[in-house]
């Protein structure tokens, strides 16, 4: 965990420690980075505040050389701020103050896509099912037909359980990258596929918006 709060990092040593998880902590960006190359974490919980260099750059230099899953907690709130972070390899973005088992519910997301857990092929959305190798669904009983673009869009939802996928990455992987401000086209699709597959598409549980930032798959 990298933040510059001795309190947030005693008390989410302590919480974390409590539900089975080694926490290192570090006050900095260079130190956190250090930190995480000497002994490669599972998940690193990250603030952007930071007083040595901004919290996205920290990021950017994570993914110079690891995939590990980083989950951002921070103050700021404007959507800007998040996207940023997102586009710049952020997997998720929670803002403080923070509701400490939502927290460990994200780490927990976390920690099982570092282990692989996104390999899966099988996944269900309410009682429909969503089999991605096979390349069809189910609901019912009955077969659902989907368009070559709404398939785009659930498996990248799909192979990112739990994660906040921002808007610029969804339009850049199915529509090319040119396409950086076309959220109607997602909200359009998004819209399409709650119908076919949610229990209540009105009140998704699922297939989830972010305002402002993105979308989510939440198992």
């Amino acid at each position: 965990m990298i933040d510059d709060d001795p309190q947030i990092l005693r008390a989410m040593r302590i919480n974390l420690a409590a539900h089975g998880y080694h926490v290192a902590v570090a006050a900095d960006g260079a130190s956190g980075i250090r930190a995480a190359s000497a002994q490669p974490p599972d998940v690193v919980i990250l603030d952007l505040g930071l007083p040595d260099v901004d919290g996205v750059d920290v990021v950017s230099g994570l993914r110079g050389w690891t995939t590990v899953p980083i989950l951002v907690l921070s103050g700021r709130a404007d959507s800007a701020q998040k996207v940023r972070a997102l586009d710049s390899g952020a997997d998720d973005y929670i803002t403080k103050p923070f509701d400490i088992a939502e927290l460990l519910a994200r780490v927990r997301v976390a920690a099982r896509r570092g282990h692989g857990g996104d390999a899966e092929s099988v996944f269900r959305i309410g009682s429909s099912v969503v089999d991605l190798a096979a390349r069809t669904v189910t609901r019912a009983g009955e077969q659902v037909r989907l368009t070559k673009t709404e398939w785009q869009l659930l498996e990248i939802l799909l192979r990112n359980p739990g994660r906040l996928v921002s808007q610029r990455q969804l339009l850049h992987q199915v529509w090319g990258p040119r396409y950086d401000r076309e959220t109607n086209y997602l909200r359009q699709y998004l819209a399409q596929l709650r119908r076919k597959l949610e229990d209540n598409p009105s009140r998704p549980v699922h297939l989830l918006t972010e305002p402002g930032m993105g979308y989510r798959y939440r198992p």
